[in-house]
């Protein structure tokens, strides 16, 4: 290399470190204080409007005022908030965005949004323990004719060992996603604090999709089909496919299911027509929604005619065999949750049947604050 190059290299480098010496600084964004407090920013010059979407985020009934300042930079406050994680869009003169300056994301069904994560919770912080592992894993439905996908969370030091661990199936809410559990829910974090702290058992967690796009399902008013084509992807496809690919019992007594709102009726779907297969069973703000519809108001679909759930599983709910083997039978709803009158009913017609429920009626609504809650009650329950 000449001299003249080098010079010219050097007048170029120089040049390049004043220019951004004189840029403004990065914007921020979640920016979460100390004192709880979390400030919002988003660099939309020649917007009209913005406006922040985060209805799990308690904002005391007050929507959020963002301010415009001189550098085009829309910035808003709210707190203190209550530690935990959540979910969150900015609306642009009317178009939903994720923030471009948070690269924290969560998946649902069919979007994208930013997450903010407020510390300060000893169950679901990060903290300086062993962790797990979290797999995004792609199957492919002999029963729906398509690849689908699911994630699996293995506890800390599976990589190294050779023995077989417990397994718990955790299904997601309708609007989620199998990627829901593990990125707003916090799963993983949950569990590694639980089995730090001796808590809960290790175990691996599968987390898989629960919707089916293109599924056949009933008009409203149309009987209700015995099998869906959802339970009928998972015990067909699901549990065979992660089971012989995880160190994994594969025993009743080792196998547990349980899931939130629409999953937590899909719950009910899988396990008790199979409860020869899983000895703990839990259902998350939820019910049967075959038996006793969600009250959603005057506009809610007609429920379905012909037999109704309870009637096309007689024969299970009437099994005081399959009774004995079940250790573990768990409700929790929130007393201000919509759903929580369709659980009321769905709890009192398995005591009508002899069923050993455990019911918690909790503080909170239909959200993922109740909901990481629950899986820290649920699991140090399982495989005792």
């Amino acid at each position: 290399m000449t001299a003249t190059s080098l010079a010219a290299i050097t007048l170029q480098f120089s040049s390049f470190a004043q220019n951004r010496g004189n840029q403004p600084p990065p914007i921020l964004s979640p920016e979460v204080k100390a004192d709880r407090h979390v400030v919002f920013r988003i660099q939309a010059p020649k917007a009209e409007s913005v406006k922040l979407n985060a209805g799990d985020i308690p904002t005391g009934g007050q929507a959020p005022v963002f301010t415009k300042a001189t550098n085009g930079v829309w910035e808003t406050t709210i707190g203190p908030v209550n530690p935990g994680t959540y979910r969150y869009t900015f609306n642009v003169d009317g178009l939903a965005v994720v923030d471009p300056r948070n690269a924290s994301s969560s998946e649902s069904m069919s979007s994208l949004s930013s997450m903010v994560n407020v510390p300060g919770s000893d169950f679901m912080d990060t903290k300086d323990v062993p962790h797990g592992a979290v797999a995004s894993v792609n199957y492919y439905s002999k029963s729906l004719g398509k690849y689908r996908r699911l994630h699996v969370y293995t506890p800390p030091g599976y990589e190294n060992g050779k023995g077989k661990f417990p397994i718990f199936y955790l299904l997601h809410g309708a609007g989620d996603s199998d990627d829901s559990w593990t990125s707003v829910g916090r799963a993983g974090f949950i569990m590694d604090n639980l089995i730090a702290a001796k808590k809960a058992k290790p175990m691996v967690i599968v987390m898989p999709a629960g919707h089916i796009r293109g599924a056949t399902n009933p008009a409203p008013g149309a009987p209700r089909p015995a099998v869906d084509d959802y339970t009928r992807d998972f015990v067909g496809d699901i549990m065979p496919t992660v089971e012989k690919s995880y160190r994994v019992y594969t025993d009743r007594s080792h196998r547990a299911i349980a899931g939130l709102s629409m999953g937590g009726s899909q719950t009910l779907n899988i396990a008790i027509p199979h409860l020869d297969q899983f000895a703990y069973v839990g259902v998350y703000s939820s019910g049967l929604f075959g038996q006793f519809p969600m009250n959603r108001g005057t506009n809610a679909p007609a429920a379905p005619t012909g037999p109704t759930w309870e009637q096309q599983n007689l024969a299970t709910l009437d099994n005081a065999a399959l009774k004995k083997g079940l250790k573990l039978f768990w409700f929790g709803t929130g007393k201000d949750d919509f759903l929580l009158e369709t659980t009321r009913k769905t709890v009192g017609m398995f005591k009508q049947h002899g069923f050993k429920v455990d019911y918690d009626e909790t503080e909170g609504a239909h959200t993922w604050i109740v909901w990481r809650n629950y899986l820290n009650e649920f699991a140090p329950k399982l495989f005792r």
